[in-house]
């Protein structure tokens, strides 16, 4: 087995790969055209209205250009709006439509079911333990991140 099998970078990728790969897949069989990164930005946006692009790309630690373009499009497909906020006339101010919020509704229960298949490898124990670290292994290098986590 080559070296790099054993890396904590390339196997993250790789679980990525497969979190993406089974995210996409459940999300198609219920006919929910959603990205990883667009199902963050509903999701937050759910929580908090309001917000601004950059607390935005914060929350769900993406960077402030390319949330631009995601948000572009989530717009004109008629999920969230932007609205001149009226603290700061030059800032603008996010939130869901009808559609957007309708999307998240369904998404959501498919989304919370299929997060225990990504570690399917892994008995309940092993996951809290998995999650566990890994969540400390990730806040503990946040700061490192070009996109770092902001709440």
């Amino acid at each position: 087995m080559p070296a790099i099998h054993n890396m904590p970078g390339h196997l993250i990728r790789r679980l990525n790969q497969i979190a993406v790969a089974i995210f996409t897949e459940r999300l198609a069989e219920r006919g929910l055209e959603l990205t990883p990164v667009q199902y963050a930005v509903l999701s937050t946006l759910g929580e908090s209205e309001g917000l601004g692009q950059a607390a935005l790309a914060g929350a769900v630690a993406y960077d402030k250009v390319t949330i631009g373009g995601v948000l572009d499009r989530m717009e004109s497909k008629g999920l969230v709006t932007r609205r001149v906020s009226p603290r700061d006339r030059r800032a603008r101010e996010l939130s869901l439509t009808e559609q957007g919020a309708a999307l998240l509704a369904e998404a959501k229960p498919v989304v919370a079911a299929l997060q225990s298949d990504i570690l399917a490898g892994l008995d309940t124990a092993e996951q809290a333990t998995f999650l566990s670290l890994l969540q400390k292994a990730t806040e503990a290098g946040n700061a490192l991140s070009r996109a770092p986590l902001k709440l």
